[in-house]
């Protein structure tokens, strides 16, 4: 199915390559010929617009109902105007603020749990840029940890964001612990203690592996974030494996430094040297340690 753009130019051009049959209709605000699927035009309905008054508010209000994945589908404003804009009586106006706090007392703390922490989920997966299928596995995981009610007392955020990286290691997305960390705004050592509550207390009920990142994603990761070329990234994986052969230990140590490390020395073997400030900087650790952890593996090495 092909997409073309409204524009007078291209009209004569959209009218010979379709069909001989052709029968346009508008489908899901789409202007498509049913039979051969050519798109000659988009309207897109959806489309926000800022209000700066009163009028532009009245003007631009969406009057449909608010959808909703879980729990009541419809929500009863607490508003003073019908869907036409007239204004409501005492006697109405009274009415329809019982019926909302009447609704509002048969939700569901569960329910409520779920409309704080859908929107920060998207909003979370909108700054990572992870896929959907990501997205769907850290809400299996966050809905079943508040069904067991292993929010109580903990921080939404922490929870969703240690649900967001076990899914992130599970499907071996390319980011780090501390990528999620600063998109939520929390520190690293609530997101590890939250991790830890989910593999212990979730992940065997919902029978999901989780796979630590390794030294050998960490260092494709680097590279690509880099720009360096595909031969540089094979030596600094050659130059790790060597240095574990002989003997360096990662056992309770970051694997990132040691990763970084290897791109380091690799770059600059390569003739494709940078800063060690840039590599701390996009491998998340001091420069301190990318220094230590570079003697270590030169003098196993030597």
């Amino acid at each position: 199915m092909v997409l073309y753009k409204k524009s007078q130019d291209i009209n004569i051009e959209i009218e010979e390559l379709c069909c001989n049959n052709k029968h346009v209709n508008i489908i899901d605000g789409t202007k498509v010929c049913v039979n051969c699927g050519m798109i000659f035009d988009v309207y897109l309905v959806d489309e926000e617009r800022r209000a700066y008054s009163n009028k532009e508010v009245n003007e631009r209000k969406q009057t449909e109902p608010r959808w909703r994945d879980f729990g009541s589908r419809t929500v009863l404003p607490a508003t003073n105007i019908d869907f036409k804009g007239n204004t409501l009586d005492a006697e109405q106006r009274t009415l329809y603020m019982r019926l909302s706090k009447i609704q509002n007392s048969l939700v569901s703390s569960i329910e409520r749990n779920y409309w704080v922490a859908k929107p920060i989920l998207k909003e979370l997966s909108s700054k990572l840029n992870v896929p959907i299928h990501i997205s769907e596995i850290a809400w299996r995981i966050y809905t079943h940890a508040a069904k067991k009610r292993l929010t109580m007392g903990r921080s939404i955020e922490a929870i969703l964001a240690a649900s967001m990286y076990i899914s992130i290691r599970m499907h071996e997305f390319p980011k780090l612990l501390e990528d999620i960390s600063d998109a939520i705004m929390i520190s690293r050592k609530t997101v590890v203690r939250s991790i830890a509550l989910l593999l212990r207390e979730v992940l065997p009920e919902l029978k999901y592996s989780y796979k630590p990142i390794t030294t050998d994603q960490l260092v494709i990761k680097f590279c690509n974030e880099l720009g360096l070329v595909h031969e540089t990234q094979k030596v600094a994986l050659k130059i790790l494996s060597e240095a574990l052969k002989k003997g360096i230990s990662i056992s309770g140590k970051d694997p990132k430094g040691y990763s970084a490390a290897a791109v380091y020395i690799a770059a600059k073997n390569t003739g494709e040297q940078r800063k060690q400030t840039e590599i701390a900087k996009i491998s998340k650790i001091t420069e301190v340690t990318l220094r230590t952890r570079i003697k270590e593996m030169t003098s196993k090495k030597s």
